[in-house]
């Protein structure tokens, strides 16, 4: 998977859908900073995933952005979806791949070691850590450090996604420490100070 340094930001959806969602989301994806945007709606039914997911496919593929579903393959390829983001209680990559084919795959690898050695033999598309800094997002049972970063970057050239807590503050770190990628939501969808086209703008 090509890197492009510029497009480093890898976001996520925010928990529910609001009034003017799509709108916001179109602005974001406009900023030329995403390479991914991930669909994760852990409360809705598979029936709203897919109406509000088509939607978002359509976003993304105006904005150059790849599309990318969390937990479930199956939505995935019924949204031709660019990929699904796969955690440790989903199913597992080697049943994805039979699902969705040749489409990209990313592992949640929380602060372990092995857990990546298993995504890289498994021949995962990209592995993600976290969280790195507190979050408000979602309870963070696990806590990543650039060590962490730095021991996976000598075991794989898969590209390595950090993820909790990211802000304008703190996301230059993990970019100098062998992160390609930053996942951030919270920052941008629930930000007091400013609204999403903004905090988009405040990550150089």
């Amino acid at each position: 998977m090509r890197i492009n340094k510029k497009k480093f930001i890898y976001l996520i959806s925010p928990n529910k859908i609001t009034k003017n969602f799509y709108k916001m989301l179109n602005e974001v994806l406009k900023s030329s900073k995403i390479s991914f945007f991930q669909m994760r709606f852990k409360k809705y039914s598979f029936e709203k995933k897919f109406l509000v997911g088509k939607k978002i496919r359509q976003l993304c593929k105006k904005n150059n952005v790849k599309f990318i579903v969390n937990d479930d393959p199956v939505l995935a390829k019924k949204l031709d979806a660019d990929g699904c983001h796969l955690g440790q209680k989903d199913v597992n990559i080697k049943e994805a791949k039979k699902i969705i084919g040749n489409k990209i795959i990313g592992i949640t690898c929380h602060n372990s070691i092995k857990i990546a050695k298993e995504a890289i033999k498994n021949r995962a598309n990209y592995i993600a850590f976290g969280a790195f800094f507190p979050t408000k997002t979602k309870k963070a049972k696990y806590r990543a450090n650039i060590k962490t970063l730095n021991k996976v970057k000598k075991l794989t050239n898969i590209p390595i996604v950090a993820i909790g807590g990211i802000t304008n503050e703190n996301y230059k770190k993990l970019l100098l420490n062998n992160a390609n990628f930053l996942a951030i939501s919270g920052y941008i969808w629930n930000n007091k100070k400013y609204k999403p086209k903004e905090a988009i703008e405040s990550l150089i």
